[in-house]
């Protein structure tokens, strides 16, 4: 994850908290898209998020006091990047590279730091508190308080009176309607930062509340003691500038109901202007800015602003449907209601047009918040994103395709300063300010510098699920082309000729050589998956879009000649080369097993041997204590899901739905420096998304699978709107823990391979229930693998049945891959 982690002792104290009045499992396929608790809100990671990609508001639920923590994802501190004066030497590379060759390792890991930076990423910023007094708060009567997951909205009842609040997308603010009558001054804003221009008025019965102030000019990682948070002093005023501190202003407007109750509504704008741009710091400008935003939504009928709200939301969660409750299973219906709320937390957090999700997506109340809720690129800000497009909600991910984008720009002073290299580098963290080189801290964590090779690996994604020759030649191919030209400047021979990252890490795990404990050494088994994965991805694109040249032949040689991960004398991958091995049996990151997932190069059906080696070293993992943190026991149920392991990916649903959620269902990292020892990570709720899907349908491995991992408890059930590989979108019903039918519709025309447990058989119709010819093809134990040709637009059913031979079924091949 990240650099100030958990001790060993904190890891194994697993924390339950406090779930008194959460919602009953025994529930309807309406209730499980509920979360329903019964108390409000002790912490935030307790609350309810709301958001619209950019806006976000922590609702509390208090009893006629609600309590809106406001975020939007612009607010950072810091300003954009100058240039360093620190720059390293890279010379000092090819020192580092003799000594990691001499096998040096105390002088390979010194020589590392002087890679590093002397900065720190800056910190994504709370903007305040908007607390509304919508009742009486002494009034006793039943209480709940509601997250209604198919809507985006949070509702919160008290002693018979009721509130809801939302935030709009297609409106830009946030919306809270009560039924109560409130008085005068209901409404006051507090915030962390200095509020520079503060006032209250009416107008024409409108109570306005705006605050503006400026963002710290510097955040110090919450790690670091040695330095304080700073503010700016230039003076504010039409038209200012600075350098660093950003301005933001909040308006808010409360007007009573003509029949009672009253209708809350706010925005936020932020000094944002680009992350080359110096940040603005005209308070009144963004004043204006939010308070037209507000005035637009209150000219709107209350009708209107909930419908449109209503429909673009629906627009994009209504695409997938998951009905678990057919298996009476509570801890299937949980995890339904899991799986929704991954769904839902995503499009909350990331829409076209906004920044990135980050650790915490947009939510985020502390100054020093966790790991400076930034991007972690060496797994969290990727595992946010792996279930976009297997969920058909591929636009969603634009902001992080735009952070590649800027990156593969940014990172080139780096690639270039540091290392003496093409193309362009990322390290394990960036900010708003597309931070690229490795900060002052551990080698362990800092000097991993294949974060855009990972994050690269996401445009690939993009264009195996839809491949667009626009989006490939103006965005993917630029960026991939950065990463690629940066890893070819790191390879190196290796005694058998073969070519070796270096330096390499395996981020934050040192290892154990002849006895000495150290971090940077050549050919760590992630560097060289992730070397492999962005050399391929550019040999793919320049393939499609018949890209020729000098580099399209360095990269093709270089491929052929990269070592690939062995097997250890256990039968494990191996994290390092041979005589290397672990410090931290229980490490939290997988990193070794990134081949097959979130990659693809290991499968059951191209490396059978090297398949069980990855199972083996996630078994040895998971036996010395691993996956002790949300996102961690995440990756897990990825893992669990391309294994096959059934009662694996089980577990680690419960232990994501159990010791690792808050009474929200928050994913939750062990901290013993926040509330409750945790602290709120929202890579884990989204890794789990990507988890549930794989284990339902796969199309990683030259195949529709359906139901490859199907968890015992989820006896029956169905699920609509996946997307496979090729453009492909999967309808599948199941009963008794069995595969019952299957619909596909295809988006372009072809071969499509589709791979069914070996004892279904099936009949294949198109959309006017006539027959369609297909063959058996070559198969993995234990499954069938059926090909049929589509055409684009093809809708294609799969029902239960015999082999029709009458249908055109011709067996070819039928022997299992691993076998020959």
């Amino acid at each position: 994850m990240t650099q100030d982690e958990s001790s060993s002792s904190e890891r194994n104290a697993w924390h339950r908290p406090d779930r008194a009045g959460a919602i009953s499992d025994s529930a309807s396929v309406d209730d499980a898209a509920t979360i329903v608790v019964t108390e409000p809100a002790a912490c935030f990671t307790d609350a309810f998020l709301l958001g619209n990609g950019s806006f976000g508001a922590t609702v509390y639920g208090g009893r006629c006091i609600e309590t809106f923590d406001l975020n939007l994802d612009t607010v950072w501190s810091g300003g954009p990047l100058r240039d360093e004066g620190d720059v390293a030497d890279p010379a000092v590379v090819d020192e580092l590279r003799r000594a990691i060759s001499d096998e040096d390792h105390v002088l390979a890991d010194r020589l590392a730091r002087r890679l590093q930076s002397s900065r720190w990423t800056q910190s994504y910023e709370p903007v305040g508190r908007l607390s509304w007094t919508w009742g009486d708060p002494s009034e006793n009567g039943r209480y709940q308080r509601l997250l209604d997951l198919a809507s985006a909205e949070a509702r919160v009842e008290n002693g018979g009176r009721h509130l809801t609040a939302f935030v709009s997308a297609p409106d830009k603010v946030l919306v809270a309607e009560t039924t109560a009558d409130v008085g005068a001054a209901s409404a006051v804003f507090t915030s962390p930062h200095p509020v520079l221009r503060e006032e209250r008025f009416m107008t024409a019965g409108v109570e306005w509340v705006v605050a503006a102030g400026r963002a710290p000019a510097h955040v110090p990682p919450n790690y670091v003691t040695t330095e304080t948070v700073r503010y700016g002093e230039e003076p504010v005023g039409p038209d200012a500038v600075a350098s660093a501190g950003m301005g933001w202003a909040v308006v808010a407007a409360i007007v009573p109901g003509a029949a009672g109750g009253a209708r809350l509504i706010a925005a936020v704008a932020s000094g944002f202007r680009g992350y080359r741009e110096p940040v603005s710091i005209d308070l009144d400008a963004l004043t204006a800015e939010a308070r037209a935003l507000v005035e637009e939504a209150l000219a709107a009928p209350r009708s209107e602003l909930i419908a449109r709200h209503r429909a673009d939301y629906a627009r994009l969660f209504d695409r997938v449907k998951l009905d678990l409750t057919p298996s009476g299973s509570a801890s299937a219906v949980a995890a339904q209601r899991y799986f929704d709320l991954g769904r839902y937390l995503l499009i909350s957090s990331s829409r076209p047009g906004t920044q990135a999700a980050n650790l915490q997506g947009i939510w985020n109340i502390d100054v020093l918040p966790g790991w400076s809720s930034n991007y972690t690129t060496n797994i969290n800000v990727q595992m946010n994103y792996w279930g976009a497009e297997v969920l058909d909600l591929g636009e969603v991910a634009q902001p992080l395709h735009a952070l590649v984008s800027e990156l593969a720009d940014a990172g080139r002073v780096t690639a270039r300063g540091r290392y003496g290299a093409r193309g362009a580098a990322a390290h394990h963290n960036t900010d708003i300010w597309r931070f690229s080189a490795p900060v002052k801290g551990e080698p362990q964590w800092s000097n991993w510098s294949m974060g855009l090779s990972w994050l690269c690996a996401l445009l690939g994604d993009r264009l195996d699920y839809r491949w667009s020759d626009e989006f490939a030649r103006c965005l993917a191919e630029p960026a991939v082309r950065a990463a690629a030209e940066f890893v070819l400047d790191q390879l190196v021979e290796g005694e058998d000729r073969q070519l070796l990252v270096s330096p390499s890490t395996s981020p934050e795990h040192p290892f154990v050589h002849r006895g000495v404990v150290a971090s940077v050494t050549a050919g760590a088994t992630i560097d060289q998956e992730l070397a492999h994965d962005v050399l391929s991805r550019y040999l793919q694109i320049a393939g499609r879009l018949a890209i020729a040249g000098d580099l399209v032949n360095q990269v093709r040689a270089a491929k052929e000649t990269l070592h690939l991960p062995g097997t250890d004398a256990e039968g494990r991958i191996e994290e390092w080369l041979p005589g290397y091995s672990a410090t931290e049996l229980d490490h939290r990151h997988l990193s070794h097993l990134y081949g097959a997932y979130p990659g693809s190069r290991l499968t059951v059906t191209k490396t059978p041997a090297a398949f069980e080696a990855v199972r083996a070293a996630l078994k040895s993992r998971l036996e010395h204590g691993g996956g002790y943190t949300g996102w961690s026991q995440a990756w897990v149920l990825c893992l669990a899901a391309r294994l096959g392991e059934t009662e694996l990916a089980e577990l680690s649903l419960s232990r994501l739905l159990g010791d690792l959620s808050s009474v929200s269902l928050l994913d939750l990292h062990p901290h013993q420096d926040w509330p409750g020892g945790n602290i709120f990570q929202i890579d884990g709720n989204f890794g789990a998304i990507a988890g549930i899907a794989e284990l339902l349908m796969q199309s990683h491995d030259g195949a529709v699978s359906l139901l490859p991992t199907l968890p015992p408890s989820w006896a029956s059930g169905s699920v609509r709107g996946l997307r496979a590989r090729g453009g492909i979108t999967v309808d599948i019903t199941w009963a008794n823990g069995e595969l019952q039918a299957a619909e596909l519709k295809a988006s372009v025309p072809g071969p499509v391979v589709v791979e069914l447990p070996e004892t279904v058989h099936v009949e294949l119709l198109d959309a006017d229930h006539m027959s369609v010819p297909f063959v058996s093809v070559a198969s993995p134990k234990g499954r069938h693998r059926i090909e049929l040709t589509a055409s684009a637009g093809g809708h294609y059913r799969l029902v239960r049945g015999h082999v029709c031979h009458d249908a055109g079924s011709v067996p070819r091949n039928p022997r299992e891959s691993g076998e020959g």
